[in-house]
């Protein structure tokens, strides 16, 4: 308790004072960065071994988890050594009944190991500011998602606890450097991405592997028996009704000292199921960077809360139509030519204050809602033909490179 209060105090100080912000990310990366040198002197790297991380090590899912699945199948990497890193390692044990298989927490000393013997690097996050590969080693950044909303180098505002403007642009910058390859689902998000991390500046335009995303050949293979395996896992039992996701995203204007990023949600559940729980179940699903909890009690049978569930590309396939507001989920759920909605209650504040989009929002496969009353109206009259001329229009320009077979490209190019 009283550790927490120092951290959340000492957060205070740094969001008012940026001199002092300064100090402390400059103390935090050198102290950070001595102890994993330290941890790594003598370290040979293993031209077999391949070290896997999603989301800061949170979960098993996306870009990584499907090159990792598809290696499993081929007989070329049968002898090849599999390190997966995650925040609470002992959730993902089962992972390790694979005999090249093993499974680490995401800080500390094996971490550090681990990542200065591995020949390659599949992650979908920035890695540690203090951690460079070595110039033998491959580093992959999956990365996860097509971009809507600005991000690194492209922000024009940024501000929470330890960063500023200046000190996120300059630590993108950094991060470019450690590139060897780059994946990118189409020719739009390409541009967007060098842009993002200013790799014309580094030279590292090149290093785009743009053959699609291996987490969504998913949505093109998967069978029945997943749908059922999903939803008997999640303990959904009435199989009669429909599922609605909804996967909004954070705010950067809503964050917390000692906490961080939280969300607010701006959705009157008592309206929906008065209007919905007819017809309809919610898997509600936050951003991963979203730190405070939500409770749903009061709406059991009716609201599932899916955050912390693995891998979204499961909640994908189950979910009957998508509600989001500037999440980059629905690039990815359009492949499965399944209605949209965006519910945008707070957009001129999130366009013009907050963030600013990359992509004109006429151009959505979907319509964008300001009120409960037109989300519920939309969703009771969604009829067969909206998978209209836009809707088609957009999957040909963002997802033509989705097919079922990126991860296969992928490998291939890269091992």
């Amino acid at each position: 308790m009283i550790k927490d209060n120092i951290r959340k105090r000492v957060i205070d100080i740094s969001k008012k004072n940026i001199a002092v912000r300064k100090i402390l990310r400059k103390i935090l990366y050198v102290s950070k960065k001595i102890y994993f040198k330290f941890n790594t002197i003598g370290i040979k790297i293993d031209e077999n071994t391949v070290i896997f991380g999603c989301f800061n090590g949170r979960s098993y899912c996306d870009s990584p988890k499907a090159i990792y699945k598809y290696m499993l199948t081929d007989e070329k990497f049968k002898d090849f050594k599999y390190i997966w890193i995650f925040k609470e390692p002992e959730k993902h044990k089962y992972l390790e009944k694979n005999k090249n298989t093993s499974v680490i927490i995401a800080e500390g000393k094996k971490y550090a190991k681990a990542m200065a013997k591995a020949k390659y690097w599949i992650f979908n996050y920035k890695i540690p500011d203090y951690i460079y590969p070595k110039k033998e080693q491959v580093f992959v950044q999956c990365w996860h998602g097509t971009p809507l909303k600005r991000l690194g180098c492209d922000l024009q505002h940024f501000d929470n606890a330890l960063n500023t403007l200046e000190g996120m642009k300059k630590r993108y910058k950094e991060e470019t450097k450690k590139f060897s390859y780059f994946l990118s689902p189409s020719k739009f998000a390409s541009e967007k991405f060098i842009s993002i991390w200013n790799m014309k500046e580094s030279n590292k335009e090149n290093c785009i592997v743009e053959m699609g995303y291996p987490r969504n050949d998913f949505l093109y293979n998967y069978t029945q028996e997943d749908t059922k395996r999903i939803k008997e896992k999640l303990g959904i039992t009435n199989l009669d009704k429909k599922l609605i996701l909804y996967a909004p995203t954070y705010r950067d204007n809503q964050h917390t000292s000692g906490v961080g990023y939280t969300y607010k949600t701006e959705v009157d559940f008592d309206k929906l199921k008065e209007e919905l729980s007819e017809e309809y179940i919610i898997l509600f699903r936050s951003h991963w960077l979203v730190a405070n909890l939500f409770d749903f009690d009061k709406y059991k049978g009716f609201v599932y809360n899916v955050s912390d569930y693995d891998d979204i590309d499961e909640l994908y396939i189950i979910a009957d139509l998508l509600i989001t507001d500037y999440s980059s989920v629905f690039f990815d759920y359009a492949n499965l030519k399944r209605p949209i909605y965006f519910y945008m209650y707070d957009l001129e504040e999130y366009r013009d204050d907050i963030r600013g989009f990359y992509l004109d929002l006429k151009d959505l496969p979907g319509p964008i809602l300001k009120t409960e009353d037109e989300l519920i109206n939309n969703i009771k009259n969604t009829t067969i033909d909206f998978y209209d001329d836009k809707y088609k229009t957009f999957n040909q320009k963002f997802n033509y490179l989705d097919d079922g077979k990126a991860s296969k490209r992928v490998v291939e190019k890269i091992f």
